[in-house]
């Protein structure tokens, strides 16, 4: 019984849900670029975040509006 369980979790991961991997890895050996598409997507949304991150920073400090105290929190005093 437990060995069908182990086996069914081993079909689930290796033949089908890490498929577009093994696609990704053949890809890889004949352009870069392509394969690590998904990982460049990843990089320029966190990088796009991270701007919009720090400009809306420097929005609060110039109204004066985030708090620079170090007991800002109740559990902090």
């Amino acid at each position: 019984m437990w060995t069908s369980f182990f086996h069914g979790i081993q079909f689930l991961f290796v033949d089908v849900l890490f498929v577009p991997m093994d696609w990704f890895a053949k890809l890889e050996l004949t352009n870069w670029w392509v394969a690590n598409l998904l990982n460049w997507i990843f990089i320029i949304i966190c990088t796009v975040a991270f701007v919009y991150w720090l400009k809306q920073l420097r929005i609060f400090a110039a109204n004066n509006e985030d708090d620079q105290d170090t007991t800002a929190h109740s559990f902090l005093k």
